[in-house]
């Protein structure tokens, strides 16, 4: 009996340990959310390069006009504020559904450690952008968001860490597919979004 109560004693510090440490209201359906957003996103920009002319899977590399690099810049702000929007909405919910505060030291923290690799690849891919290297922003923003993931898992759930990984490795692959950056786009910030925030769902619901 003492034995059971010791063992459920060391289980509730390690839980409040937790939640002092990491912030683990991170909602999976914000995830799902995300990569619809992302999905939907690529497919418009496909239909965008149709209009233009431009056929996508004939794999060459098209000049893009500075009128519809403005276009597609408008498009990836878009979707990263609705992105942005269904990520705290839904976490929000969460948070208030176990009674767990969104907004304190920990979560200070986190939005750091996931800012400064992301405001780093923002800048790079500024530049490449004022350069008219298009081709390497799709690879690059996949690198850098995955690098942030890392970072940030220090303070929350350790789930995060293995989808930064894979967006990584998938924006080093697409460095060598140049021309192809809106499928890789496509593949990280859509599927791999959406089959992240089904498995979190279930995990942590």
């Amino acid at each position: 009996m003492d034995s059971k109560n010791y063992h459920e004693d060391l289980s509730h510090i390690r839980s409040m340990m937790e939640r002092s440490s990491r912030f683990i209201s991170l909602s999976g359906l914000s995830g799902v959310v995300a990569g619809l957003a992302a999905i939907i996103g690529a497919v418009y920009v496909y239909f965008v390069f149709q209009r233009e002319g431009i056929s996508y899977w004939d794999g060459e590399r098209n000049i893009l006009g500075p009128s519809l690099v403005k276009e597609l810049v408008v498009i990836g702000i878009v979707i990263l504020v609705t992105a942005i929007l269904s990520g705290y909405i839904f976490t929000a919910h969460k948070s208030k559904k176990k009674r767990l505060k969104i907004w304190d030291a920990t979560t200070k923290r986190l939005l750091i450690t996931f800012a400064v690799p992301l405001l780093a690849g923002g800048i790079f891919c500024l530049a490449l952008l004022y350069h008219h290297l298009f081709v390497f922003i799709a690879p690059a923003t996949l690198i850098f968001y995955g690098l942030a993931l890392v970072s940030a898992e220090r303070y929350t759930l350790t789930d995060v860490k293995y989808l930064g990984y894979f967006e990584i490795l998938l924006g080093s692959i697409s460095l060598f597919f140049l021309g192809w950056g809106l499928l890789f786009w496509a593949f990280g910030f859509g599927v791999l979004h959406i089959v992240y925030g089904l498995i979190m769902h279930r995990k942590y619901k």
